[in-house]
């Protein structure tokens, strides 16, 4: 072994003390820094946002259950529909108007509350409709009560033949009565005066005869009703038109007083309030809508000439979109453009001084003069049109301000007026409206006419109604499904397992390195991991590359690996690690930390007769306790013999002597350590390390004991790389429209045996 501490390159040591190398970062929602402050897990917190995606997972998952649930609820609705006894329903139409009997009819001048009279009167109808009186007249009529047989006929069991006949007779009563009102149903067409009053009944005919027969005797106790109301009608009548009448001339008496106090001559209509009496105050009120009219016009006209005017102040004269607009501006341009022409035309032939060269300058002189005036003109203008605007505006607003102290005047000495002018109109409505129903009853007799009719008589129908077995199989499967989704989320909700890589991250707030799935039946981990092309395999090696990005210096140089329970495949996790790592050159050292039940001698093959328990308590050193492996660059420190204190011993300030020194010969420290909960050692383990790997069993491992082991490790002040989800079934989990079935096995079908190895 005295190779082991040559290999160890002394310069390289401080990139490998975990101390050194660890920078301020974060992975995930796993927070460290530096060795002075302690890393930390965030908890989950619940989402309020509604996702979808999060109830079709658990609808996948649960798929059997609510199939199961839906399948049963369809069987049984058919079968109590398939067994239930067929009902004929038998319908008569009636057309119910307005009550023609009423005395006073003030429909033009309250409309509002005549059609909640309106409703209130159908809604009467409707409940007349279901009375008990009525169904003893149906039943008095057709003689249901008059025997057994006519009790058979509606479906019903007679009564017992107990007492005596009159008693025997008031209980058939009883029984008829009862079957009729159940059996009775009343509907009103919506949007029309139509209703329809349909009876159901085992037998379509007897189901056309009470439908009949309700129809028949609501007429007629209608027109008894009505019968019996009009004997006072004439008296109520001629009461209420004296009274009126004594009203409307008081309120005529009071409306031309008031006019002719407030001087409002030939009073016209209302408009929001305000009388406009006469021409003047009508003129008034027109000449202020046109007035504002009138000034918002010259406003907008006002605004834009200012527009105009602060441009042609700001800007250069010969720039105004006028000015090169001007046709007379435009012709001068181009005439001084010929004499300028001409004249550099002719200063090749003669000199400044030349008298044509004078003249010609003369005349270019007088074109640029005569523009510049008529481009102060036009600047002229438009200040002239500003100034005209604004004045404009200003008397329009004098005018507008002027005539609103008319119209308010008018409106204040016309609110009375209004108050007075509406009752009289309204007492003079009324008035009429007696007067003319009194007319009509003194020469019609309206008062008893009928207003309900039959519009259909009822039938016998030809085809049950009851069941409906698309309705119940509907109702059924509607039930079945809701039955079954309440059982999943039930399940759901006491399911405390962790299963998927989503509900580690949700549930726990860890980033998940590494998923392992779940070995077939009969596979051990040794063959699993011996086959490098395996998906148990590939699933190591992506975790190995997660651990490569777990910390800004790569994977850390010393780790821990451990669980919140024995048998989650933690020792699997920690020698598959080291393995993979020292497959692609580095030197590690895994160590078997777990001081109270040891096992990863047997997985590595060597014995366990001097270990960690010798080193930590000071018999042993390094080289005498580590020992090489069947894989190159992988060495490994069993348990040795058990102590009776391994808290102490993992408490001590040889582990992290041990681990300055390991760290020294070897590129990475593996260990593997006992579970969390019930034990010191971990939290002791995790403090010492550079970081840590939780290994969590998929529906294997509750979020309780999930959450207690990562609350005693952020206790230690561990720093948490991450968390490996370990015998995890992709077969089973759906999630989101995919599934968790990594294909690791990319590639390998259909090359022949034995050529696996040979593909990259």
């Amino acid at each position: 072994m005295s190779d082991l501490m040559m290999l160890g390159d002394p310069s390289s040591a401080d990139d490998r003390n975990p101390r050194a190398g660890r920078a301020s970062g974060s992975f995930g929602d796993a927070v460290f820094d530096d060795g002075q402050n302690a890393p930390w897990v965030e908890e989950p917190q619940e989402q309020a946002a509604f996702d979808l995606a999060v109830y079709w997972r658990l609808a996948l998952k649960h798929r059997i259950l609510i199939l199961g649930c839906f399948l049963g609820a369809l069987a049984i609705g058919a079968a109590l529909t398939l067994l239930m006894t067929p009902i004929y329903t038998a319908t008569a139409t009636m057309q119910i108007d307005r009550e023609s009997a009423r005395i006073v009819n003030s429909e033009d001048v309250t409309p509002r509350e005549n059609m909640a009279m309106g409703e209130e009167f159908f809604q009467t109808q409707y409940g007349l409709l279901r009375s008990r009186s009525l169904a003893e007249r149906v039943v008095e009529s057709l003689g249901l009560a008059s025997s057994d047989q006519a009790l058979a006929s509606l479906g019903v069991e007679p009564p017992a033949r107990t007492g005596t006949a009159a008693a025997q007779a008031e209980r058939r009563r009883a029984v008829a009565l009862e079957a009729v009102q159940d059996g009775l149903g009343v509907t009103p067409v919506r949007g029309s005066r139509l209703v329809a009053v349909s009876f159901d009944n085992p037998d379509p005919v007897v189901a056309a005869r009470v439908a009949n027969a309700f129809a028949e005797n609501f007429i007629q106790s209608n027109l008894d009703r009505k019968y019996e109301s009009s004997s006072y009608a004439r008296e109520f009548l001629e009461e209420q038109i004296a009274q009126t009448k004594g009203r409307l001339e008081e309120a005529e008496r009071q409306l031309v007083a008031y006019a002719a106090n407030q001087q409002i001559i030939n009073v016209g209509g209302s408009d929001e309030g305000e009388s406009e009496g006469g021409g003047a105050q009508s003129l008034a009120s027109n000449n202020l809508v046109a007035l504002n009219s009138a000034l918002a016009s010259a406003r907008a006209a006002r605004v834009a000439a200012e527009e105009k005017w602060r441009s042609a102040r700001t800007t250069s004269l010969m720039t105004l979109p006028e000015v090169l607009q001007n046709p007379s501006i435009q012709r001068l341009t181009e005439q001084r453009a010929q004499l300028d022409s001409e004249y550099q035309q002719k200063l090749s032939i003669y000199q400044e001084d030349y008298p044509e060269m004078v003249r010609l300058r003369a005349q270019i002189t007088e074109v640029d003069g005569q523009i510049q005036a008529l481009a102060a003109n036009i600047r002229s203008s438009i200040q002239s049109q500003y100034v005209i605007a604004a004045n404009q505006e200003r008397s329009l607003q004098a005018q507008v301000n002027g005539l609103k102290g008319d119209v308010l005047d008018l409106r204040d000495r016309s609110i009375q007026y209004n108050i007075l002018q509406r009752e009289l109109d309204t007492t003079r409505t009324l008035y009429e409206s007696l007067l003319q129903r009194y007319k009509e009853i003194a020469v019609t007799g309206d008062v008893v006419a009928n207003n309900i009719s039959i519009v259909d008589n009822a039938r016998p129908p030809s085809k049950p109604s009851k069941p409906d077995i698309l309705i119940n199989l509907a109702l059924a499967a509607l039930f079945g499904l809701g039955l079954g989704v309440v059982a999943a989320l039930v399940l759901e909700a006491l399911d405390e397992t962790v299963a998927t890589p989503d509900d580690v991250e949700k549930k726990l707030g860890v980033p998940v390195l590494g998923v392992v799935p779940l070995l077939d039946k009969g596979q051990t981990t040794a063959a699993a991991l011996a086959d490098i092309r395996s998906g148990f395999s590939e699933a190591y090696y992506s975790l190995r590359t997660a651990l490569q990005f777990s910390t800004p210096d790569g994977a850390p140089g010393s780790m821990l690996v451990t669980s919140a329970r024995p048998a989650e495949g933690k020792s699997t996790t920690a020698y598959a690690v080291a393995l993979n790592l020292a497959r692609v050159g580095k030197r590690v050292l895994l160590i078997d930390g777990d001081l109270r039940n040891p096992s990863m001698h047997r997985v590595v093959g060597v014995e366990n007769e001097r270990g960690m328990s010798n080193l930590l308590s000071g018999s042993s050193d390094l080289q005498g306790v580590v020992q090489r492996t069947r894989q190159d660059n992988l060495f490994f420190i069993p348990c040795g013999p058990l102590p009776p204190n391994p808290a102490e011993l993992w408490g001590s300030d040889r582990l992290r002597q041990f681990l300055g020194e390991a760290r020294n010969s070897f590129d990475h420290v593996i260990v593997d350590g006992p579970p969390v909960l019930g034990f010191a050692d971990s939290p002791l383990l995790a403090a010492s390390v550079g970081g840590v790997l939780f290994v969590l069993e998929s529906r294997g491992t509750r979020r309780g004991q999930a959450r207690g082991a990562l609350r005693r490790l952020r206790v230690g002040r561990a720093h948490l790389l991450g968390a490996v989800l370990t015998k995890f079934n992709a077969k089973t989990t759906s999630y989101g429209g995919y599934d968790y079935a990594y294909d690791y096995n990319y590639g390998a079908e259909g090359e022949p045996r034995g050529k696996k190895g040979k593909k990259a």
